[in-house]
């Protein structure tokens, strides 16, 4: 299993990074995003701590966890130079808390993030075609979610996907011990959204090709 959006307690997670990454070391992960929330306010702090403790738990518990950041509730003016600033602090993974149904996202964020390149756009909600196919021309992820509430639009976001071309990867968006996930239940959660069983290892090289490309592997 391979899981790009986690949250600790440095944002509204229920475990310290160590932890998190521990419990997903036993249950077989072998790559983990710390990816907190952030906006402005805190996105110095959360980039440079997530930072720091990615480089010692990937050598302690032998796996690797990448440091990450959702920008969450932006308002899409922000969100290009909130993206440039979460690069120049070092963060590997940027992620854009999309515009899930089940939460006030402002109209457009979607489309905001994928014009100044994130590498994930979560739980995007009812995204259209338009943005869709600009996801498939950036080289940005589209991702299918474990999380309740923001799994309501997996379907909708497999359809496009496929009718666009766009690339998608599975998270648990995993805020508690208990949102980490077997790859054999994430696999039948993509079953669920509309993707074939032998599709599922598709949404696994996704994630690592994804992994070496912000890695620099």
């Amino acid at each position: 299993m391979i899981d790009l959006h986690t949250h600790t307690l440095l944002s509204d997670g229920g475990l310290l990074p160590s932890e998190l990454v521990h419990r997903a070391k036993e249950i077989g992960y072998e790559a983990i995003c710390l990816s907190d929330h952030a906006d402005g306010s805190i996105l110095d702090f959360v980039v440079l701590r997530t930072i720091e403790v990615s480089k010692r738990l990937s050598l302690i518990e032998g796996i690797e966890v990448i440091p990450g950041v959702e920008l969450t509730h932006i308002p899409p003016i922000l969100i290009p130079e909130m993206v440039e600033h979460s690069r120049r602090l070092g963060a590997k993974l940027i992620l854009l808390h999309g515009e899930t149904l089940v939460e006030p996202v402002a109209k457009g964020t979607n489309l905001a993030g994928l014009r100044c390149k994130i590498d994930i756009l979560a739980h995007p909600g009812l995204l259209t075609l338009e943005e869709a196919i600009l996801a498939k021309e950036r080289g940005i992820y589209l991702e299918i979610t474990t999380r309740k509430g923001h799994s309501l639009t997996n379907g909708h976001v497999v359809k496009v996907a496929k009718e666009t071309g766009a690339l998608l990867v599975l998270n648990t968006d995993a805020h508690e011990p208990e949102d980490l996930t077997s790859q054999e239940i994430a696999s039948k959660i993509a079953q669920g959204a509309g993707l074939e069983a032998s599709e599922f290892e598709g949404l696994l090289t996704n994630s690592k090709n994804l992994i070496k490309r912000v890695m620099g592997q």
